[in-house]
């Protein structure tokens, strides 16, 4: 039963710490991840917004090539792509393909689809797929994609994303625990299959 697998890439597939040390390195600061309780960074810097914009767009591609996996991606995912499509859904500009390809390649991991949308709106991206389920670590996108879309959405744990959730919205620790989710989950999709089966069975036999 292939299922067509959603997933943000930075904070997601890439781990969520890595801008850290740039930032740090960049502006002088000591900041530490767990201290980072919103997903904009600008409020923890110490330079003008537009600044940091500027900055941050400079080295967005060296930032993207030096972020290491988060632990235990890898494994996860090259199991699932031996029977599902993964399609990897980002707010990256698309000028930044090749970058992501790269680093992509550059850590065997395989993939279906890349799309960069420059936005943070996945929504439309993901009902254009029609992915049954979405990966993902900023709080409002994923509450955003289970209710639009109607799909479970695997929500990253992180400080930054520590509002309530829906019932539809999986919080997990680490990609192990998102494993043994979608695991269940894949079992549970594939006995409710067999029970419409069986029921259109049984229904056509009536007539």
């Amino acid at each position: 039963m292939k299922k067509r697998f959603g997933m943000d890439i930075d904070g997601t597939i890439t781990c969520p710490k890595s801008i850290i040390p740039y930032i740090n390195k960049a502006f002088c600061m000591n900041i530490a991840y767990e201290e980072v309780d919103q997903y904009e960074l600008t409020p923890f810097v110490n330079v003008p917004e537009e600044v940091f914009a500027k900055w941050f767009s400079e080295n967005e591609p060296i930032i993207y090539q030096g972020s290491p996996p988060a632990h235990g991606v890898i494994k996860v995912l090259n199991n699932w792509k031996k029977d599902h499509e993964l399609y990897f859904i980002s707010a990256r500009s698309s000028y930044l393909l090749e970058v992501t390809e790269k680093w992509f390649l550059d850590h065997r991991l395989t993939f279906d689809h890349i799309e960069l949308i420059g936005s943070h709106d996945k929504v439309e991206t993901a009902k254009k797929h029609e992915v049954d389920i979405f990966f993902e670590d900023k709080h409002d996108n994923a509450v955003m994609i289970h209710e639009e879309c109607q799909i479970p959405v695997i929500l990253f744990d992180t400080p930054y994303n520590q509002q309530p959730i829906p019932k539809g919205v999986i919080r997990v620790n680490d990609w192990k625990e998102a494993n043994i989710w979608v695991e269940n989950w894949l079992k549970n999709e594939k006995y409710r299959q067999q029970l419409v089966l069986e029921h259109n069975k049984k229904s056509a036999s009536a007539r």
